[in-house]
């Protein structure tokens, strides 16, 4: 399972403008975003349980937030809670190799240029009712199409039915309401938590932008993420996540946009006719690189057996040879191997040679570490 980027006709020659951190060869471009940054603030408040790390500053937020605009929030946050809607990164629907602008200002002036069936189309991408790799259809003038978001939308409640109703009935009415929302917002707290944050954003995308003009696109990539690869041979990028997508930045440009806040998602924009984006968290807590999925498949699958688990809760107390585990376990040893290798296939065991014995034991590092492996696994 993966997010496969096409980039054969990413756009090999010139600059990107106006943003001197952008300026990277190849067509790529690593740039701060104001606005995808207040939507991962947005999608913080929303679900804190996905950043345990920031629920200090949540609940200072929350104290000090205006009822008014708390009320505000519930309107649509299923943009930011369940989905990060592509609303938040407009420069990928522009012609042109457009970047996110340096202000929230900015961003906002590009989220008006989109098209109003751009912007229902991005903004219904919660209700899941169209695949992000084949041409939308016209859903404001097709009414079946609306029909079927109503649909998808009563699934999730009524608020989002209200909100889907809404903006189909009268997208400029829509998109009036959340420029002002998203300016309320910078108003109340955002434009503290970006006055702190920008530089260490900035920094981020200078260094990556360094990496990209003197190592190139692969190295530049793993600097991303471990879990971000390039095959050059096949002219394309690979995201290893939960879920499958595929888009391909055609004639045009990729974008990378770092995020202080967004950890530990790793989001990639991959709608159709949008240039393609990495939204990436700059910095990990973890003091290894985190399992691919193939990884903690068979990391998962390995504890599932009974016998492996017992086996586990002995190596975790102590180094035992097969044949010691095949006595305890009451086993012969070719049984015992088979589950050995199934467990050191997955990582969790390591072994050691004293003489002509081999000692098999529990890496209790990785094992304590799946569970939040798990988690960003399926948040990632």
């Amino acid at each position: 399972m993966s997010v496969r980027i096409d980039i054969s006709g990413l756009r090999r020659e010139g600059r990107h403008p106006a943003r001197p951190e952008s300026a990277a060869r190849g067509g790529v471009a690593v740039v701060t975003s104001p606005l995808a940054e207040l939507c991962m603030a947005l999608h913080v408040l929303a679900e804190p349980g996905h950043h345990p790390g920031l629920q200090a500053w949540v609940a200072g937020v929350t104290a000090r937030l205006d009822p008014c605009l708390a009320d505000s929030m519930g309107e649509a946050d299923f943009l930011w809670r369940t989905t990060f809607s592509d609303v938040f990164v407009p420069a990928a629907g522009l012609p042109g190799g457009t970047l996110p602008g340096a202000t929230l200002a900015e961003d906002l002036d590009l989220l008006d240029r989109l098209s109003d069936e751009q912007f229902v189309d991005a903004a219904l991408e919660f209700t899941c009712a169209l695949p992000y790799d084949t041409r939308p259809a016209r859903v404001l003038a097709d009414p079946a199409m609306r029909e079927r978001a109503l649909e998808l939308a009563a699934a999730r409640g009524p608020q989002p039915v209200r909100f889907t109703r809404r903006l189909l009935e009268d997208p400029p009415h829509v998109r009036v309401w959340l420029r002002r929302f998203l300016e309320d917002c910078d108003e109340a707290f955002f434009a503290d938590v970006w006055s702190r944050m920008r530089h260490q954003l900035t920094a981020d995308a200078r260094h990556k932008t360094d990496i990209l003009r003197r190592k190139g696109l692969a190295e530049a990539l793993t600097a991303v993420s471990p879990v971000v690869t390039l095959d050059e041979d096949e002219q394309r990028i690979t995201v290893d996540k939960l879920n499958e997508g595929r888009t391909s930045t055609a004639d045009g440009s990729l974008l990378l946009i770092p995020t202080s806040l967004g950890r530990p998602h790793l989001m990639v924009l991959h709608r159709y006719g949008w240039q393609p984006v990495l939204h990436y968290p700059v910095s990990s807590p973890a003091p290894a690189a985190p399992p691919s999925v193939e990884q903690l498949t068979l990391r998962m699958t390995a504890l599932s057996h009974p016998v492996r688990m017992r086996m586990c809760r002995h190596l975790a107390r102590s180094a035992f040879t097969t044949g010691e585990l095949a006595k305890v376990e009451g086993m012969s040893a070719p049984e015992i191997s088979r589950h050995l290798a199934l467990l050191k296939k997955a990582g969790l065991i390591t072994t050691r040679r004293r003489g002509r014995y081999v000692l098999h034991q529990l890496d209790v590092t990785v094992v304590a570490r799946l569970g939040g492996d798990f988690l960003e696994g399926v948040l990632r």
